[in-house]
């Protein structure tokens, strides 16, 4: 190839003139590219042709422009390449946030200052509204790492599209987890502290990626989001309290969620609306530890305490009150900032779960359906049926004698349509003590049903209660009874259907609540939190021994099991011990045991890369690749290139001098190739050569033009070292290039 150098006087001072562009194509960087002025104005030229295309919106035309100006030039300007950024992110063509993307890249990878804060917020926001979450995770992470972050209002957005598929969520999530490390780190020096503000995420925002975690069932997620955003000083709100518990719920983190309740129970009641949701959550919570006097409790204060909430809010809740985070018996521990009165009225989201078991109602929060047959079920295999009366008998006198809506009866009539004859007798003999008012149709029915099952004697018995209590009835009592006396199922057949429907509803969900039997799950809950609590106060000794008594007792450990020793282990830097609760794992899930979870296995994957054990890393990658399970390759790679950069990476296999090294080397190999760890070429190491005082259109001095000259003659030697080394390295490349 020729080259030469020319130079012509011009007003007293040295122009240089060129032919040898093709090297400079091959071996120089952009910024030595735009950095001097080659051939007049046609870069002008070209710059308005590509204005003008982007003002008409031809995107070909546009496309056309740019690469002939790229080729000749280099990358445009600043301001120019911002607007044709810009005009891609908008195009109705779907082929142009590719291209832009593309273009993004490639600028990156040449750690040019060309890229702007706002049009790359404008291409990650389209990016994210064409349901491409994963190009819109990497523009948000190049910003971060470029320290052009979003505003958080567009963050807002950007998250808020993407949380729309569940890739889009774990990628959301994973993103902001690393915008709060960011924070973390910059808050800490003065110096950066205004640009680390910039950083810190909203109430808003974490309360969109807290929801989108439980829509997915990303619980170990959500909760260590809780944890990052107590770290980092963000006010929950209303909102925040309401996810909070769907997350313990879901956690089985009962001890943690109770600790809200003293401060739920003074808010206002025009925001008792609202919290009747963490009610329900806590509620659920003592079923499932089959707690039945801690839900007793709860109860009564629903019923008999909604009167003290005041009117108006309290001075001490429209402030930041400090809710401790993790078991209450730690002594050090995260607490969160919780403004229990703040409701964001614009929220774009709407906190709700699955079918509750209370519901807001006239002013009141009551038992639906489905939670008066759960407690009324959770009595029934305690064998406490007499608490269950005094409870209903309360329930009953504090709601007043109605014939429309009455509790007792309803669970009564339930019974007795479930074929639980002697648990209607029993509730009906507590509520006749109690002087609870009870219908002369529910004693007509059970005597009927005893009939009905020949049992005489039961019968009889009631028979005689009717003519003490002196009941008498008319043809509309026996027109009543006479639609009630449908046969009676037995425990095999379906049950009955009642008249009206609140009994209909009641009584199918008491039989499919007496029909679920004890699945052995109250003792994992109970069991899961002692190994918390001792994982989280480092006492691993006892949370072993806890695990070890499950596997003694035959009690299937769960997910949150492993995870909570998981987390324990990783927070000592034992790594090994990691290891062998993945063989446990695996162990029990040939058993039938359901441990498939994303978080636990994204959560084995990073503490396997810290740890260097890439044999499982792969293991993992595989596993979740089977199950369809989304995962983010990037977090992967920078986890590696943080800790494992420069690991085998000129050592081949046959290098090895050991078996077990020669597999290491083999596994990591493997492991750069799926997630794409590609190194900095051989020509990216070599310093970006900088005319000193030039840009494009400007005049060399004489000085200038000899450094230049200099830096020319210096490329040139490279590029011949290049080419006569390329043949050598070809076989090297590949190893280079991960």
């Amino acid at each position: 190839m020729r080259t030469s150098v020319s130079s012509v006087v011009k007003n007293g001072e040295f122009i240089v003139k060129h032919s040898f562009s093709g090297y400079f194509k091959l071996f120089c960087t952009s910024t030595l590219q735009k950095s001097v002025h080659w051939g007049g104005s046609i870069d002008n030229v070209l710059l308005e042709k590509l204005r003008n295309a982007l003002l008409d919106c031809k995107d070909d035309e546009v496309w056309g422009v740019f690469r002939k100006f790229k080729s000749e030039h280099g990358y445009p300007p600043p301001s120019s390449l911002s607007k044709l950024i810009c005009g891609l992110s908008y195009s109705l063509d779907n082929r142009s946030l590719p291209k832009a993307c593309n273009i993004v890249f490639n600028i990156a990878k040449e750690n040019s200052s060309s890229l702007q804060n706002d049009s790359l917020s404008k291409l990650c926001l389209s990016l994210a509204r064409a349901q491409m979450p994963t190009p819109a995770s990497k523009i948000l992470r190049l910003m971060l790492m470029k320290k052009i972050p979003p505003k958080m209002d567009i963050l807002s957005s950007v998250f808020m599209h993407m949380v729309k598929t569940d890739a889009g969520t774990h990628l959301a999530s994973n993103v902001l987890l690393e915008f709060c490390d960011h924070f973390h780190h910059f808050s800490a020096k003065k110096a950066e502290y205004v640009y680390a503000m910039s950083l810190k995420p909203t109430t808003t925002i974490f309360n969109l990626i807290l929801d989108a975690c439980i829509n997915v069932g990303s619980s170990l997620k959500a909760y260590q989001i809780i944890e990052v955003m107590a770290q980092i000083g963000v006010v929950a709100d209303l909102h925040s309290v309401l996810l909070f518990s769907n997350i313990y719920e879901l956690n089985g983190q009962r001890d943690e969620l109770s600790k809200f309740k003293e401060y739920i129970d003074r808010v206002s009641v025009p925001l008792c609306q609202h919290y009747f949701q963490f009610y329900d959550k806590l509620l659920r919570l003592h079923f499932k530890f089959d707690d039945v006097d801690a839900a007793t409790r709860l109860v009564e204060d629903i019923y008999f305490n909604s009167g003290s909430h005041p009117l108006k809010s309290t001075t001490d809740l429209i402030k930041p009150c400090m809710v401790p985070i993790g078991s209450p018996y730690l002594l050090e521990g995260l607490k969160s900032q919780v403004v229990f009165e703040l409701l964001d009225k614009d929220s774009l989201f709407h906190v709700n779960g699955e079918e509750n078991l209370l519901v807001f109602k006239n002013g009141n929060v009551i038992l639906t359906n489905k939670g008066l047959a759960q407690l009324v079920a959770k009595y029934k295999k305690s064998e406490k049926i007499g608490e269950l009366s005094k409870l209903l008998a309360a329930i009953e006198k504090k709601q007043g004698d109605t014939q429309d809506d009455s509790i007792c009866r309803d669970v009564i009539h339930a019974c007795i349509y479930s074929g639980f004859l002697e648990t209607a007798h029993d509730i009906l003999d507590d509520m006749e003590s109690a002087s609870v008012y009870v219908p002369g149709t529910t004693y007509m029915l059970l005597l009927n049903a005893y009939r009905k099952e020949k049992m005489t004697k039961e019968a009889e018995a009631l028979a005689k209660q009717i003519k003490r209590v002196g009941l008498t009835f008319d043809a509309s009592d026996d027109l009543v009874v006479s639609k009630c006396l449908l046969p009676v199922a037995d425990s095999n057949s379906a049950p009955i259907a009642p008249t009206s429907s609140r009994q209909s509803e009641l009584t199918t969900y008491l039989v499919q609540e007496m029909r679920k039997g004890d699945n052995g799950l109250s003792k994992v809950y109970e069991l899961n939190s002692s190994i918390y609590f001792f994982c989280k106060a480092k006492m691993l000794d006892d949370a072993r021994k806890i695990y070890r008594k499950m596997q003694e007792v035959n009690i299937k450990p769960t997910v949150h099991t492993f995870a909570y020793l998981i987390q324990a282990y990783s927070s000592l830097g034992d790594y090994r011990e990691i290891t062998i609760v993945w063989g446990d794992i695996k162990r029990h899930t040939a058993r039938g045991c359901s441990l498939a979870h994303r978080d636990l296995y994204e959560l084995l994957l990073m503490n396997f890369l810290r740890g260097g054990y890439f044999e499982r890393v792969l293991e993992v990658l595989r596993l979740m690749k089977d199950r369809g399970m989304y995962a983010d390759r990037y977090l992967y790679r920078q986890e590696f290139l943080r800790l494992h950069k420069n690991l085998y990476r000129r050592l081949k296999a046959a290098h090895a001098t050991t078996e077990a090294q020669r597999m290491r080397i083999e596994h990591v190999k493997a492991f750069r190739i799926p997630v794409h760890l590609f190194a900095t070429r051989a020509l990216k190491g070599f310093p970006k050569m900088h005319v000193l005082g030039s840009h494009p259109g400007s005049i060399l001095s004489p000085v200038s033009l000899v450094s230049f000259t200099i830096q020319l003659i210096f490329i040139m030697c490279i590029s011949s070292r290049v080419n006569n080394s390329r043949t050598s390295n070809s076989e090297k490349r590949s190893e280079n290039d991960i």
